[in-house]
């Protein structure tokens, strides 16, 4: 059931106006945590899909809020792995709405377990600029934006002018030439932060949760999958039926 906010959220404060209105389902407890802002691409390659799940994985283990925007790509990787119940999505049109479609299940999991949050009453459709605003409010909310792949043209982009125009640190990750070329242009003109340390970067954002499993750990490895076999083996077909894992070149990667 779709719910109004009733209480103000200072992160947004810096938005150019504060919403008029803001609807939810979920867990609004979330929004005192502290969160970190993760979008990027909706094409995004292996390489990020990779890092971008290590990255929010990591910081979730950390007790950081994940927040993106539930599109396809690097929105739904990082909701997927933050986990449900560390995560917040924003979308750009009225709750009652799955969109896009082929995210569906990811945000009915969101609903049940994490947070959605929208500034459309129900029955409102995306439109192109509902997505824009919809981008302003991802980044409002996180202390920093970390903005994994985003080509010359991309809408990511805006985020990026969002963050730089709200004072807030953006980061992403390095890329090969010709990649990423948003990104890319960005870090050539000082503008945003590259992160060629993983694990330094994550450290600077705490410890990690001595609650999480050693089975998440290791997947997070990439193991082999003959060897994962060997340690976990019903756990390992439970991820793949979940979809939640899958298995290219003998590897397992987390999706």
């Amino acid at each position: 059931m779709t719910k109004q906010l009733n209480f103000h959220i200072k992160e947004l404060d810096s938005m150019k106006k504060y919403p008029n209105e803001i609807f939810y389902k979920g867990n609004t407890s979330l929004l005192r945590k502290r969160k970190i802002s993760i979008v990027g691409t909706r094409k995004p390659n292996s390489y990020t899909k990779q890092i971008t799940h290590k990255l929010a994985n990591e910081l979730s283990k950390r007790e950081i809020i994940i927040v993106s925007g539930a599109a396809i790509g690097v929105d739904a990787i990082s909701h997927n792995a933050a986990g449900s119940l560390n995560t917040i999505a924003v979308i750009a049109n009225g709750l009652d709405i799955k969109y896009p479609a082929i995210n569906s299940k990811l945000i009915d999991s969101i609903e049940k377990e994490g947070l959605i949050l929208s500034t459309y009453k129900d029955g409102e459709k995306p439109r192109n600029y509902t997505f824009v605003h919809r981008n302003e409010l991802v980044v409002a909310l996180g202390e920093i934006l970390i903005v994994t792949q985003a080509d010359e043209k991309s809408g990511t982009l805006t985020s990026i002018n969002y963050a730089l125009e709200m004072g807030k640190k953006v980061y992403t990750i390095p890329h090969r030439l010709n990649e990423s070329l948003g990104t890319q242009k960005l870090v050539e003109e000082g503008l945003i932060e590259p992160i060629y340390n993983l694990d330094k970067f994550l450290d600077t954002f705490g410890t990690i949760n001595k609650n999480d499993s050693e089975l998440d750990t290791y997947i997070n490895s990439f193991p082999l999958y003959e060897e994962a076999l060997k340690k976990y083996k019903e756990k390992i077909f439970e991820l793949e039926l979940e979809e939640r894992i899958i298995i290219e070149n003998g590897y397992i990667k987390p999706i």
